[in-house]
């Protein structure tokens, strides 16, 4: 005869307790609706002008009506997990919605501007405060003097970074690394006078693009050495140690195997560090000055630039035609900009260890 035994309650499995009552996959769209209409509603009541504020009452709303509804339905475990998930969908909109609307802005004021007469034309013999004119001699001035930067940088950068991952050991690793952390915040003015005093004032060169593609050099190389480097770290040390184990040199098993491994952020980095340099208007001013005529020598001469270009127009101009211009350009940089980073993941995915290379 067998006895039966009862098993305590405590004892029992709680995998069916975590998942009985679970609110529907439709819930978080409805309450976010819901979120939605009762802000706009309180904002419109309130007399709220701004539609920022609407929408900072609704993700409010939203976040404190997903935990009580949660909280009711699915317990106070399962309510944190659903405020956690909420407030990261909040915060990623309120980061996206900006970048969205300076985006559609920007092509809004700008699309009527850009044509093949604006992107084949300079500013020489145009009237400022008139009509016409275009952004040739900028766009050819930023993609020398950014060209110059990266070509400067890119190497320093890269090969700075191998050597704090894979040689650097001791006091000089470390002074490195402080001095690549303390360039990292260092503002484009003070890099744009420090080249002023060494490379024009001191060693006597007139100003032109080369003088800020030095400036620009020096504001890329901390980005790419801290990029490149936390990438390298990312690299298993399994890998280097197979290759040692097959008698590869250090040298070697850094060219073939790390690097290679690594080229789709050491890429990404360059390109943000790239896209950082594009947009900057203090050091060129400084040293490259701004020219309405095409001048195609960075070494020699003012050169205009996409950025120098905007401000220009914009403050300087001060009508209808500059600011039509200076919106045109800003859309010209925003899609050189895009189409660089689209190049780096092109080849980042080309290179990429898991595509058969």
């Amino acid at each position: 005869m067998t006895t039966a035994t009862t098993v305590p309650a405590d004892a029992r499995p709680v995998s069916r307790t975590l998942t009985a009552n679970r609110l529907p996959k439709w819930a978080p769209p409805v309450v976010a609706v819901g979120s939605i209409a009762v802000g706009c509603g309180i904002g419109a009541v309130g007399g709220l002008k701004s539609h920022l504020q609407w929408g900072l009452i609704s993700a409010l709303l939203f976040v404190v009506a997903s935990y009580l509804i949660s909280a009711q339905v699915e317990g106070r475990r399962q309510a944190k997990d659903r405020l956690a998930t909420s407030v990261v969908w909040v915060a990623f909109i309120l980061a996206v919605v900006p970048l969205v609307s300076l985006t559609v802005y920007t092509v809004q004021q700008g699309i009527d501007v850009v044509d093949g007469n604006f992107l084949s034309h300079s500013m020489k013999g145009v009237i400022q405060t008139g009509p016409g004119g275009g952004i040739y001699h900028a766009l050819i001035g930023t993609l020398e003097q950014v060209g110059l930067a990266t070509a400067m940088a890119a190497p320093l950068g890269l090969l700075t970074a191998v050597y704090l991952v894979e040689y650097g050991r001791g006091r000089l690793a470390k002074a490195v690394t402080f001095f690549v952390d303390v360039m990292t915040g260092i503002p484009s003015i003070v890099a744009g006078l420090f080249v002023l005093s060494v490379w024009n004032l001191a060693l006597g060169f007139n100003y032109s693009g080369f003088s800020g593609s030095l400036a620009l050099a020096i504001l890329m190389i901390p980005v790419v050495v801290r990029s490149t480097e936390e990438m390298l770290k990312l690299v298993p040390n399994e890998l280097r140690e197979a290759s040692y184990a097959l008698g590869v040199p250090k040298w070697k098993t850094i060219l073939r195997i790390v690097l290679p491994t690594a080229i789709g952020g050491i890429t990404t980095g360059v390109m943000l560090a790239v896209a950082r340099i594009t947009g900057e208007t203090a050091p060129v001013m400084m040293l490259v000055f701004g020219a309405d005529a095409i001048n195609t020598n960075p070494f020699d001469g003012p050169q205009q630039s996409l950025p120098m270009y905007i401000w220009q127009q914009y403050s300087v101009v001060n009508n209808d035609n500059g600011y039509a211009r200076a919106w045109g350009a800003a859309l010209v940089l925003i899609a050189f900009v895009m189409g660089l980073n689209l190049i780096a993941r092109g080849i980042a995915r080309w290179r990429s260890p898991k595509g058969g290379h």
